[in-house]
């Protein structure tokens, strides 16, 4: 198994306004990031781990903290963010004693209504 939780469709559908919500912040972080062009690029470059990093600034820091929590929610809780521009969104769960995933297209989609087995990802959907 890939995940340590799975997903029903109750429970999958029951977060999905929040899943939304997360996904809506990385897309605004990044537009804010990408807004500020080459600029933001130079200063996320010159962040280096290795030696405690530099302030890339108040403009570039806030999107970047943005993301990284709304990226870590996610995470903690298993949901998997596929495509953050088509809003694609993978839910691990358990069919036929087999883990595979709910999937979910969060601007397009009102319910979760396809699933797929790991590796078939968006192409291998099937109707639940």
């Amino acid at each position: 198994m890939r995940h340590e939780r799975h997903y029903t469709i109750e429970q999958a559908s029951a977060v999905r306004g929040w899943v939304a919500e997360r996904v809506r912040r990385i897309r605004d972080a990044q537009a804010r990031l990408r807004a500020q062009g080459a600029s933001a690029a130079a200063a996320i470059a010159a962040l280096d781990p290795l030696s405690g990093g530099s302030y890339p600034g108040r403009e570039v820091a806030r999107p970047l903290v943005v993301l990284n929590r709304a990226f870590g929610e996610l995470e903690a809780v298993d949901v998997v963010v596929r495509d953050v521009d088509r809003g694609l969104i993978d839910f691990p769960a358990i069919r036929a004693h087999e883990e595979v995933y709910l999937c979910w297209l969060l601007d397009e989609e009102a319910e979760i209504a396809f699933w797929h087995e790991p590796d078939a990802g968006f192409p291998g959907r099937r109707p639940l």
